[in-house]
């Protein structure tokens, strides 16, 4: 049985998440209180209904204290935020991750029993200055303040040289490691510091976000 989550609230952000993870394979249940909103998100997410989440009653009538997790995806409305991460934990609910909009609202959410708490605005804002910055890379993930994993597209530059060439490998002189290759429809997972990359392979890459910036600057016009 695929495991079930709960989304509750379906602005952009809580839309997303629930599209993303019917998509995955969850088994996924939306929740708004907006009827226009849950027509729009209907045509995403296959069950989504609208009932106000704040009502315990409500929540126990939907089934959702047998669901494995929760996500509230509620925005503006910090009480209703507040409110919904109090009852979903009061009746049962193993994991909860709460959206918060500012750091006093994230402390609240904590201190009531949210188990992981988001700031998907400051997230989102991060993700693109780095992606501005570091040029070329297709997505960008922060691991811990100024490490980073990235993915850059080979290009014809860098074609034909081995990852030991780059100075791609546990110890290289970039300081950058490979995590992973995709090449088509194939994944080659921590590849040898000899393979040879191909243009149109997708590196995963791992470093210190200065040492990620210079290699890339370094090999930007690097010729066979």
């Amino acid at each position: 049985m695929n495991r079930q989550v709960v989304v509750i609230g379906l602005g952009r952000f809580g839309t997303s998440v629930a599209s993303s993870m019917s998509a995955d394979g969850y088994d996924v249940l939306a929740v708004d209180d907006n009827e226009r909103v849950v027509q729009l998100a209907s045509a995403q997410i296959a069950h989504v209904v609208q009932a106000d989440a704040t009502d315990e009653a409500v929540l126990i009538e939907l089934g959702i204290k047998d669901f494995d997790f929760a996500i509230v995806a509620i925005g503006s409305n910090i009480q209703s935020s507040v409110l919904v991460t109090v009852l979903l934990k009061k009746i049962g609910i193993r994991y909860v991750v709460a959206r918060a909009n500012n750091v006093l609202h994230g402390e609240i959410l904590k201190k009531i029993g949210a188990d992981k708490v988001v700031f998907p605005e400051n997230e989102m804002g991060k993700r693109v200055a780095h992606e501005l910055l570091l040029k070329n890379v297709s997505d960008y993930l922060s691991v811990s303040p100024r490490y980073g994993i990235i993915g850059v597209e080979a290009s014809e530059n860098i074609a034909g040289h081995s990852l030991t060439d780059l100075g791609i490998g546990p110890k290289g002189k970039e300081s950058v490691g490979a995590l992973l290759i995709r090449r088509g429809n194939e994944v080659i997972l921590t590849p040898s510091t000899n393979e040879i990359i191909k243009a149109g392979d997708m590196l995963i890459l791992a470093g210190m976000d200065d040492n990620l910036e210079a290699f890339l600057e370094k090999t930007a016009d690097k010729k066979k």
